[in-house]
């Protein structure tokens, strides 16, 4: 049931949503060299990894690393970036991934490839059994505000909680969250 969901949802939503993604698309082009999409490797279901689009917020030359590593992210992101990752327009295109099958609307936020101690982490609690999310219990909870180890704590609490209507209520918080622009630093 869950995937007949993300797939309708998201098509639905693809469909709604494109006149918003190209004008992002054509913002991002007009305002930074480079692609308007970044692929990032994550790491999804079973630990294999995946390219995860999202518009691009960082300059070309930006290291592949998780943004609070950057010393200095403010110089690596191009003019328009802070408003899209404020207004999460970012991860627009990752409704193709949801599209796919490869993401969820509702699960643990895929790692990066060389996040290694989340990605153990998750190992050592099974979470990596579960697909991976647009949102999930970590996101509502404190997204780019909490460590490593309360992310991989709230990723088992959803683990055992998983159900339709929590999904329904983790979405429902996700987009007060958005709305507020709540827990977003980088």
């Amino acid at each position: 049931m869950k995937r007949v969901f993300d797939f309708l949802l998201s098509l639905i939503l693809l469909i709604l949503f494109t006149p918003l993604m190209v004008i992002v698309f054509i913002m991002v082009k007009l305002t930074s060299k480079g692609p308007a999409l970044f692929w990032s490797q994550r790491v999804g279901i079973d630990n294999k990894l995946f390219s995860m689009p999202k518009f691009r917020t960082m300059k070309i030359e930006t290291p592949q690393v998780a943004t609070h590593l950057l010393e200095d992210s403010v110089n690596y992101k191009t003019s328009i970036g802070d408003f899209l990752r404020k207004t999460s327009l970012d991860e627009l295109p990752q409704l193709i991934s949801i599209l796919t099958g490869k993401m969820s609307f509702v699960g643990p936020r895929p790692a990066l490839f060389n996040q290694e101690d989340l990605i153990a982490l998750r190992t050592q609690k099974n979470i990596h059994l579960v697909m991976p999310g647009l949102t999930g219990w970590a996101q509502i909870n404190g997204r780019d505000e909490i460590s490593i180890n309360e992310k991989v704590e709230l990723d088992f609490e959803y683990t055992k909680k998983r159900s339709f209507f929590f999904d329904m209520k983790i979405m429902y918080l996700t987009f007060l969250k958005v709305v507020a622009k709540e827990n977003v630093s980088h």
